[in-house]
């Protein structure tokens, strides 16, 4: 019986880490950093190939990855209803 409460206690654990890990794929905290990391990383890249206003410039990729975290959950719905259809 031990053996079975083992595995119970496993696959609760296991569960637990996969509802963690799809709570941070949708968390506003996990896409607020991104998005500044996107920004730093852009604006840094062209500064150093001398892009004018690079930190303006760096906004609009930003800006598009934000887009697109919004549009994504709409986009899967919609597939898993109309094409997945499992």
């Amino acid at each position: 019986m031990n053996s079975l409460e083992e595995r119970v206690e496993k696959i609760e654990k296991r569960n637990k880490k996969v509802e963690d890990d799809k709570a941070w794929e949708g968390s506003w905290t996990r896409k607020i950093v991104l998005i500044i990391f996107t920004y730093l990383a852009v604006g840094f890249y062209l500064k150093v190939i001398n892009v004018q206003n690079p930190w303006i410039n760096a906004i609009v990729p930003s800006l598009g990855f934000l887009l697109s975290t919004l549009t994504l959950p709409f986009i899967k719905n919609w597939w898993k209803k109309n094409i997945y259809k499992k």
